[in-house]
């Protein structure tokens, strides 16, 4: 997970006790966070204000011709003479939800090519509808990006976007296309089972085996979402914890790749020579099947990454605690809730990464 997605993520989770973190330790701008006060107010304007459009429109070009990065609205910034930049205060912006819409439609005539992969968030709202937006602008694989008020290219240089020297631009327009290798987790189910003899996990022989269990299943899959083909594309996961002795993952129908062995617990696939994938194409890399008991007592973990080669690599994970683990397969085995419903938390709450 790239430090851009890692701060996105972490304001996911947190909300706006990541921002109340930022003030507390003087968090300084940096090569991959930016803090802007919103100007639009929605009081003479029906769209983004000029002045947010173009902090966005830089943004977009500076963090996406870098290596991503994002911008927190609704806190200001005091100046230290020797950190730079750090938070200071919580500035909410007004109606959070107008300005998400207007942030929405700005995002794609901010520069040309559209960065279409610019992703926004509400951290928080109040009961009066102010509050906090993070804009996540990953690397961008089509750049350089110019902008479209001032026909500008930036990169992040520190905690600043800054005009691109001709030297980088030129650097820019001679790389070569390269492909973008995105995770798909297709063909997704979720049971609630017996301890039956068709589908043996706990054989009579163990004190008291759990009478049902959990198992949830998808497909590992990868597109290329890129105007090229992609080669030797790869998959590692591996399971860091499984919840308790009673549970456990399988991996199974990869037999159409090349397996290399690792540790107990660990997946390592890689697509054989002769295999191309074209743009806009998707393979299926294996099947998981995760399979929960109601004992737990211990944390849930997996991780993995895929890509390709040329490719910037993809990290993934999926993390439950403990605690949020027993509720869950607690509520699976009750059917409190119908599985689109159950599916929908699982891989939305616990399930991070780009999907």
């Amino acid at each position: 997970m790239s430090r851009a997605e890692d701060i996105f993520q972490k304001l996911i989770y947190f909300g706006e006790d990541a921002i109340d973190e930022f003030i507390l330790n003087r968090q300084t701008e940096e090569l991959f966070l930016d803090f802007k006060q919103a100007v639009s107010d929605g009081k003479n304007f029906t769209t983004l204000h000029r002045d947010d459009r173009k902090n966005l429109a830089k943004a977009i070009s500076g963090f996406g011709n870098s290596e991503g990065g994002v911008v927190l609205w609704g806190v200001e910034c005091s100046r230290d003479l020797e950190a730079g930049d750090v938070a200071k205060a919580k500035v909410k912006v007004r109606n959070v939800h107008r300005f998400l819409s207007w942030l929405e439609n700005a995002i794609s005539g901010c520069t040309i090519p559209s960065h279409n992969k610019v992703r926004n968030h509400i951290v928080s709202v109040d009961e009066n509808g102010d509050g906090f937006v993070a804009t996540y602008i990953p690397k961008c694989d089509i750049a350089p990006l110019m902008t479209t008020g001032s026909n500008s290219i930036y990169i992040r240089s520190g905690s600043n976007n800054v005009p691109a020297p001709y030297a980088v631009i030129a650097g820019m327009f001679g790389k070569a296309p390269q492909p973008n290798v995105e995770l798909l987790m297709g063909d997704r189910k979720i049971e609630a089972l017996e301890n039956v003899d068709e589908d043996m996990l706990y054989p009579n022989s163990i004190d008291n085996p759990p009478s049902q269990y959990v198992k949830i299943s998808f497909a590992l899959q990868a597109s290329n979402s890129s105007n090229v083909i992609a080669r030797e594309l790869y998959l590692s996961c591996r399971v860091i914890e499984d919840g308790g002795e009673y549970n456990k993952v399988r991996f199974a129908n990869y037999n159409q790749m090349d397996s290399i062995p690792g540790i107990e617990g660990q997946l390592n696939l890689i697509t054989r020579p002769e295999l191309r994938l074209p743009p806009r194409g998707i393979i299926k890399f294996c099947n998981v099947e995760i399979i929960l008991s109601p004992y737990i007592d211990e944390d849930f973990k997996l991780e993995g990454v895929i890509g390709a080669d040329q490719a910037a690599p993809r990290d993934f994970r999926i993390y439950i605690p403990k605690n949020k683990l027993r509720s869950y397969v607690a509520k699976v085995i009750r059917g409190e809730e119908n599985s689109t419903q159950l599916l929908a938390e699982f891989f939305s709450e616990y399930v991070a990464g780009e999907l």
